[in-house]
């Protein structure tokens, strides 16, 4: 066997080389979450994370399909949803009618998706809520809209789209909202493979004692509904790719959870990047790590040449091999690492 194809998922969380794709949890860009979901999915990871919404899942599966066809492997399928507020959830918005001519637009310069054009304003397919551009706009004209699916929704969504696993973004002081999302996503009676429950330090102002805490019990409560959890340690959240360094930040909070954290699985996210595994020690108990947006900005050129051509990714063949060997470059050093869990 190729020492770079994908082991199954719950064998690459036990032997240390789980990878996750983060499509983005208000990534709306169908055509795009097509291509990067077939990209990443052909380069080897063992699951795609995506936005809870059932067209950006078809999407997202008319690549996985693809793939399975075509290269004969397929990851898992995860939805993300969160039990309050979080900026994973969110929407930049402002009116380009009140923006003045004479502006030299630093908020379209800084947005990495190209969602922001001078007459349309911000384009809410293409946003996936990185919040860059909020706070260099001169005249505070740009703001979040919250994009939060209802507690009350998520087990007709689940039911709909029949994920792999799901993942639930969480907070301090939010374990009442956390089991009832728990019952809701279960009430969908689809048989989930993993629940991932995504918590930080940085977005959250807490201590690694308290967050410790806050997973415990989180912890119990999965226990009681007999459910398998992933623990995503999200360091530095939406900034993998504004610099080398921010890959640090998810291998410190891993350093300070290691032996405190409940039993299960530990992911990084948060500023993970290519430069990510060379922080990681061996017997450092991680089960692997997920890449959003530096795996984005990666492909990000390939599709706006297909997009140019007028085809999709999948369909321009140099474009695809080139795109792939890209993504591969990127996940292949997780694929075959040499270290593994305590």
């Amino acid at each position: 066997m190729n020492k770079h194809f994908p082991c199954s998922p719950e064998v690459a969380l036990r032997q240390g080389n789980w990878v996750k794709f983060i499509c983005g949890a208000s990534n709306e860009d169908l055509t795009s979450i097509s291509d990067l979901c077939a990209i990443y999915a052909a380069a080897g990871v063992n699951c795609i994370d995506l936005a809870p919404d059932s067209a950006v899942v078809a999407a997202a599966r008319e690549g996985l399909d693809w793939v399975e066809t075509n290269h004969g492997i397929r990851p898992w399928l995860m939805i993300s949803v969160t039990d309050g507020k979080d900026i994973h959830f969110r929407k930049a918005i402002f009116d380009p009618k009140s923006c003045p001519k004479e502006c030299k637009r630093p908020c379209e310069k800084t947005c990495p998706t190209y969602a922001i054009t001078r007459n349309n304003g911000v384009r809410e397919d293409l946003c996936y809520g990185c919040g860059r551009c909020i706070p260099v706009c001169p005249l505070d004209l740009i703001h979040e809209k919250n994009t939060v699916l209802k507690i009350e929704d998520f087990g007709d969504l689940i039911s709909k789209v029949k994920p792999d696993a799901v993942e639930i973004h969480t907070a301090p002081g939010r374990i009442n909202a956390f089991e009832n999302s728990l019952k809701s996503i279960l009430n969908s009676k689809v048989d989930l493979k993993r629940i991932a429950v995504s918590c930080g330090l940085e977005i959250n102002g807490i201590s690694q004692y308290q967050l410790s805490q806050e997973l415990w019990s989180r912890h119990e409560c999965l226990r009681r509904y007999n459910q398998k959890p992933i623990w995503q340690l999200d360091g530095r959240p939406m900034s993998s790719d504004l610099g080398i360094s921010t890959g640090k930040a998810a291998v410190s909070l891993l350093k300070k959870m290691h032996s405190i954290a409940p039993p299960g699985p530990l992911q990084l996210a948060g500023g993970t990047n290519a430069q990510t595994i060379n922080h990681i020690v061996s017997n450092s108990g991680l089960a692997g790590i997920a890449f959003g947006g530096i795996a984005r900005k990666l492909i990000q050129p390939f599709l706006i040449e297909a997009k140019a051509r007028n085809k999709k990714l999948i369909h321009w063949p140099e474009g695809w091999h080139r795109a792939l060997k890209v993504a591969k470059g990127l996940i292949n050093p997780w694929l075959s690492n040499n270290y593994h869990i305590n």
